[in-house]
């Protein structure tokens, strides 16, 4: 399971004056705005479970998208997903079969994504669509001619269900290739709730707070965070977290468009605030080495088992987490959230993303990705929790939780006012595969965190190499 498309979004109630070309928002704007993020994730109820329990949202799929009959024909879908994440988005296939009359297989992709279609798309057999984690990804899918632009009826779901910027992430060239059909709130810091009341520590608001909290957590016993290192990802969306609210939008696109370099003193600041969680003795489980071999969904277990003596009191993870919290644990009473801490003027916000591609343009490749561009598909996945759609037609109730109703509100009524994650901007080989650029580098510098000048270059001249100079 592997959650690295990212977004950057700065949660404004203007969205009507955003566009895509004006992400920039205001200071003072994006403090009131996660401030009433904040507001939002506490005092959820328990209402929800982490099973992604439909109770609640017991009517029928809804029916606003036109099909066609597409009796005998077969379709092949990939994506990296896998567990319940791709159960759950199997069932979203299933209606499409039930309505269409199509077959549609799922195809498990493995990272780096790019390589893999490129494997399938030398062989003679690519998938009709992929999902795509990373812009970049489109990208290089276009410019190697694989991608195939979206057809009318696709474009007509989009415009109705998508604000302008969503749309326009899914661009190349000014031509549509790419159906969001599944983002992530990734600025989150979910917590074991009876950990805290035993250790009587609070929800921190900023980088000083958290550091207090974790030190309040490690003295009742309990070691503050779990950190999923054996994918690199995980580490990247700690880095941009810290790095967008530490030094500002403008400097974080221009590192994501490496118009400035890694030696920038900026990144300094960032990995210095950084080794102050991954520097301190006993404060990551396992420590780096433990969380070296701990990967994403575990990273997030170990919080909400063990009792009130789990191996860890917090993990930084999106929304998406929810589906490995135990059945056992009550989403928003037991397990709780609150909004990635302030290390600069503003606290981030950060979701993610992942784009339908067609590969084999068809009548159903075409139906495929028009169907996820739906309000009828986004309503059965996000029904099952631990899903969160861009499209601002699917109902906030047909989220099982309070929890994920205000954070999937929060999406939508940041309108087009996002930035798109860093390392998902970048050159795949940089950004987005394992053992290799951003993602290996950060593990290293989780090993050994004193070395920030080093790690600093030897992410410039990764990065250099793979931008091409």
């Amino acid at each position: 399971m592997r959650m690295t498309s990212t977004i950057r979004t700065r949660w404004s109630p203007q969205r009507d004056k955003a566009t895509p070309h004006h992400r920039r928002a205001a200071k003072a704007a994006a403090a009131v705005a996660a401030g009433a993020l904040a507001l939002s994730l506490t005092a959820c109820g328990g209402d929800g479970d982490g099973s992604g329990g439909t109770e609640g949202n017991t009517e029928e799929t809804a029916n606003n998208v036109t099909l066609p009959k597409l009796d005998g024909t077969s379709l092949e879908i990939a994506a990296v997903w896998s567990g319940a994440e791709q159960a759950n988005f199997k069932k979203v296939l299933a209606e499409f079969e039930k309505r269409t009359g199509a077959k549609v297989t799922f195809v498990p992709a493995q990272d780096p994504i790019i390589n893999f279609i490129g494997s399938k798309v030398a062989g003679g057999q690519p998938p009709d669509i992929v999902m795509l984690p990373q812009p970049g990804a489109i990208k290089q899918a276009v410019d190697r001619g694989w991608a195939k632009p979206l057809g009318a009826e696709a474009l007509k779901e989009l415009g109705e269900n998508y604000s302008q910027g969503w749309q326009d992430i899914g661009k190349v060239g000014g031509k549509q290739y790419g159906v969001y059909y599944k983002a992530a709130n990734k600025s989150l810091i979910w917590y074991n709730n009876q950990v805290f009341e035993n250790a009587g520590a609070s929800e921190p608001e900023t980088w000083p707070d958290l550091l207090k909290t974790a030190q309040t957590v490690y003295d009742s016993g309990v070691t503050p965070f779990s950190v999923g290192g054996a994918e690199g990802w995980t580490l990247t969306d700690w880095f941009e977290n810290v790095y967008l609210s530490q030094a500002g939008p403008e400097k974080y696109d221009q590192l994501a468009k490496h118009e400035i370099k890694w030696t920038d003193p900026s990144v300094k600041d960032a990995l210095t605030t950084l080794a102050q969680v991954w520097g301190k003795a006993n404060y990551v489980a396992g420590g780096a080495n433990g969380a070296l071999q701990t990967d994403f969904p575990a990273s997030v277990t170990q919080v909400f088992t063990g009792g009130d003596q789990p191996k860890a009191a917090m993990v930084a993870a999106g929304d998406f987490a929810q589906v490995n919290i135990p059945t056992t644990m009550k989403v928003g009473t037991d397990a709780k959230v609150f909004p990635f801490p302030a290390v600069g003027d503003t606290g981030p916000v950060v979701s993610g993303g992942d784009a339908a591609v067609i590969l084999q343009d068809s009548k159903g490749a075409q139906a495929l990705a028009t169907w996820l561009a739906s309000p009828d598909a986004a309503q059965i996945q996000a029904k099952l929790g631990g899903y969160l759609s861009p499209n601002k037609n699917v109902p906030n109730s047909a989220y099982p939780n309070a929890v994920q109703q205000r954070i999937a509100k929060a999406l939508i009524d940041a309108g087009d006012d996002f930035r798109f994650d860093m390392s998902d901007q970048a050159p795949q080989a940089f950004g987005g595969t394992p053992g290799k650029g951003e993602w290996k580098i950060l593990q290293d510098f989780l090993k050994n965190p004193k070395d920030i000048a080093g790690t600093q270059q030897k992410l410039e001249t990764e990065a250099a190499a793979a931008y091409g100079g």
